[in-house]
């Protein structure tokens, strides 16, 4: 058994607003499944497909609170396509955004609710992977977050340091999935997460328990009833177990 990293769910005080902007910044489709819930996925897509990592905007009262845990990276494919690219995402109405980031080859950014969000320079690992190069999470551990994640999914692991992990999806397309070492602790919940889903047939509950076996614990909702499982992997980060599909 093993799941497949389908989706990142962003929180949002306007979920209409920040799913146009991403929307228009990828230039993917929009939809909304439900009041307070916008969906982007590229045209003609077929859910689910490694080929992208979707996006569920979802509309939320808690406030940000420093910087999330959970980012993209969007690939360029040429210094030209990178300064169209930027350029756009300002005047759609992204700003600079300064994490610490010091003197790098790529361009730190905030969407219009100041979720942080990386424009790379051209680089030959990302050229086949969409407009999202990398879904990036900051993690105390790499290597255990790879041993955790490459067991959890049916995602390969390219690359463990100490620095970083680089895994990917097992058919080699689509976007990459990093974890980078960072010193900042894990403070209240990720505003972004991901969101895993079991393959047709499998059985949510046998999925749980594997999960939990790897190092994952159960989240409790209290009296909240969902269609999903909440979980948080061994460094905390909430990511939600949904439906077979």
């Amino acid at each position: 058994m093993a799941t497949r990293l389908v989706q990142i769910n962003m929180k949002a005080r306007d979920d209409s607003a920040l799913g146009g902007f991403w929307a228009a910044a990828l230039g993917w489709g929009i939809s909304s499944e439900a009041p307070g819930v916008t969906n982007l996925e590229p045209e003609g897509f077929a859910y689910p497909d490694p080929a992208a990592v979707c996006i569920d905007v979802v509309v939320s009262t808690e406030p940000k609170a420093g910087k999330n845990r959970v980012h993209v990276d969007l690939a360029t494919t040429s210094a030209a396509h990178r300064t169209e690219l930027e350029t756009r995402l300002r005047d759609l109405g992204a700003t600079p955004a300064d994490v610490g980031q010091g003197d790098v080859g790529w361009t730190v950014m905030a969407d219009p609710e100041g979720n942080e969000f990386c424009v790379l320079d051209p680089r030959p690992l990302y050229q086949d992977t969409g407009p999202i190069a990398a879904v990036v999470v900051d993690c105390v551990d790499p290597r255990a977050m790879a041993r955790f994640w490459g067991a959890a999914t049916d995602w390969t692991v390219h690359e463990v340091t100490d620095h970083d992990a680089v895994l990917r999806s097992a058919k080699g397309v689509g976007p990459y999935l990093r974890f980078v070492r960072s010193p900042e602790a894990k403070t209240g919940w990720n505003r972004v997460h991901l969101d895993v889903r079991p393959y047709p047939g499998d059985d949510p509950e046998t999925e749980t328990a594997r999960l939990v076996t790897l190092g994952a614990t159960v989240v409790d909702l209290g009296a909240a009833v969902v269609p999903w499982t909440v979980l948080a992997d061994p460094e905390g980060n909430e990511f939600c177990l949904l439906t077979p599909g």
